[in-house]
């Protein structure tokens, strides 16, 4: 990290972002035709509140609820289930990770869970490609999002292959601010509670946030050092809180690339945006070097390892940036 962060924030999504019924969604709008299965998991006419009823929801709705399974892919896979289990035990419900009567008779989904959706002008023209290597990366003028695919799945925090299933006739590469697709309405998460403690638990690779009451209000994967040794556990602190940093690239940390080779003592400054090493957020520890942050590979979060910070997907990160404040207490158990 440099020592001059950026406090930036989230962007106001309204002028970029069209959330329209299927009803409203005439057909010539569309510039394709859609396929009918798709366009029939958006319903204007549906009741709600009404208990989730499927994996897609229950997805879509706990992360409106600050509890976060990765990736939205609609399938009940090992960390929608933890996060099904965190929203369980937050209820006095039995963990049981299933969505059972009781679970459902508390997990009401609010609004349907799939939605049209469209990116605006602002947003395509920003798309970058990833420059390659760190120092082309460390030359650029940002790190923003890559595609458009890639810009849609993080905003509406979903898998890439799962949008791709949502939208088979999408050409995701041409698209124009008046392409519609579908996709989860589980965007931004607002701040859920009040924070008193963050909780990480390294064996389950969970990360969650409490309150005074020791509630949980907000549950993320967490991906943690490959090293043992370099997994600090007992009681920690944030020390800063900084919205769209940038990142300072140690060669030391990567003795195999070709700047480490050449220039073992330069260190680079990479510019902020998701696409940065620590994404969109940096909450540093008082731990010298540790901290947590986003990554600009979501998919991979909880199931690959780290140098040694916390790492979560950018849409976790976000919310916690809304939750975390200068000197809240960090406990990490093994």
């Amino acid at each position: 990290m440099s020592a001059a962060p950026r406090h930036l924030g989230w962007p106001c999504l309204g002028p970029t972002l069209a959330l329209l019924a299927l009803a409203a969604v005439p057909a010539s709008l569309t510039g394709r035709e859609w396929p009918a299965a798709a366009a029939a998991l958006v319903s204007a006419a549906e009741e709600f509140p009404r208990p989730a009823a499927t994996w897609l929801e229950v997805q879509v709705e706990l992360t409106r609820r600050g509890f976060s399974g990765g990736p939205i892919d609609g399938l009940p896979g090992p960390q929608s289930t933890a996060a099904l289990r965190a929203f369980q035990r937050r209820e006095g419900l039995a963990d049981t990770g299933a969505l059972d009567a009781a679970t459902q008779a508390v997990l009401h989904l609010d609004a349907p869970a799939l939605i049209w959706a469209s990116l605006g002008s602002e947003d395509l023209t920003g798309l970058r490609p990833i420059p390659e290597g760190w120092t082309a990366k460390a030359e650029a003028s940002g790190l923003p999002h890559a595609s458009a695919l890639e810009l849609a799945a993080e905003r509406f925090r979903a898998g890439e292959r799962f949008l791709r299933r949502l939208n088979p006739g999408l050409d995701w590469e041409t698209m124009i601010p008046e392409t519609l697709f579908v996709a989860p309405a589980a965007e931004f998460v607002p701040r859920p509670g009040i924070a008193a403690r963050l909780v990480i638990r390294l064996a389950a690779r969970e990360f969650e946030v409490v309150d005074a009451a020791e509630r949980v209000i907000a549950h993320f994967p967490v991906s943690i050092a490959r090293r043992v040794d370099k997994r600090p556990v007992g009681e920690l602190a944030v020390r800063v809180v900084v919205a769209n940093p940038d990142y300072t690239f140690d060669p030391s940390l990567y003795p195999d690339t070709p700047e480490a080779r050449e220039a073992p003592s330069r260190r680079l400054i990479l510019p902020p945006g998701p696409n940065n090493p620590v994404g969109v957020a940096w909450i540093g520890l008082d731990r010298s070097g540790y901290g947590i942050h986003g990554t600009p590979e979501p998919a991979n979060v909880g199931r690959t390892e780290s140098l040694g910070c916390f790492r979560l997907a950018n849409w976790d990160a976000r919310t916690l940036l809304g939750l975390a404040w200068v000197g809240l207490p960090v406990r990490v158990e093994p």
